[in-house]
């Protein structure tokens, strides 16, 4: 079975082969930098296997969780700094061992005039990634910590298909901006409710949350 069989579903029989032509199948081990701050982007990365987190330094030069891309995904800010030759204002790090494809920028343009389907992919992709940013938005100016750390949870369990996910207190706080000590209070109260076990570097989640 090839990596591209979910991307056959919206996208061109030929486009298919295109990419798979010009296209650059890299891997990554958990925890390596796919992208960096301030290096020029030369492909767009689109994901076969695995997960991946988009960081951006806010101005007092701390990092900012944005959104995950996982299976089939892309990422809108790769595809603008190929298109304009410019340097990366954001960082992504592979959550899991991942697999993607890197598509060159000189294909990126060709192709939306080529194939309707490519067309269609970029668009919803750029309204995905900036629905996510919305939520993101939304969540630290109007919710509380508590709310977002469920909905964090959530989103962990979602992206690794398991109940159980592998994260520290100290990545939460990184993550959701906040102090280790408060990401571990607000843990154990969703232990003492029910809601989760906790375990060193594991989380297990519960029905209840």
């Amino acid at each position: 079975m090839s990596q591209l069989d979910n991307l056959k579903q919206v996208l061109e029989p030929e486009l298919i082969r295109e990419i798979e032509q010009f296209g650059t199948y890299q891997e990554f081990k958990e925890g390596d930098v796919i992208m960096d701050y301030g290096k020029y982007i030369r492909m767009m990365p689109i994901i076969l296997e695995g997960t991946v987190k988009v960081y951006k330094l806010d101005e007092n030069g701390k990092e900012l969780l944005l959104y995950y891309l996982s299976s089939s995904e892309s990422c809108s800010m790769a595809y603008s700094c190929c298109v304009e030759a410019k340097k990366s204002e954001v960082k992504a790090i592979a959550e899991t061992d991942t697999t993607l494809i890197g598509i060159p920028n000189i294909k990126l343009e060709e192709w939306l005039c080529k194939y309707p389907g490519w067309k269609n992919y970029i668009m919803r992709s750029f309204n995905e990634r900036f629905i996510e940013l919305l939520r993101s938005i939304e969540s630290i100016a109007f919710h509380k910590l508590d709310e977002r750390l469920i909905a964090y949870l959530k989103e962990k369990k979602r992206l690794a298909g398991s109940s159980v996910i592998k994260v520290s207190h100290y990545l939460i706080a990184d993550e959701l901006a906040t102090s280790r000590v408060v990401i571990s209070r607000l843990l154990k109260q969703l232990e003492n409710d029910g809601k989760i076990l906790l375990y060193r570097n594991e989380i297990k989640i519960m029905k209840e949350l």
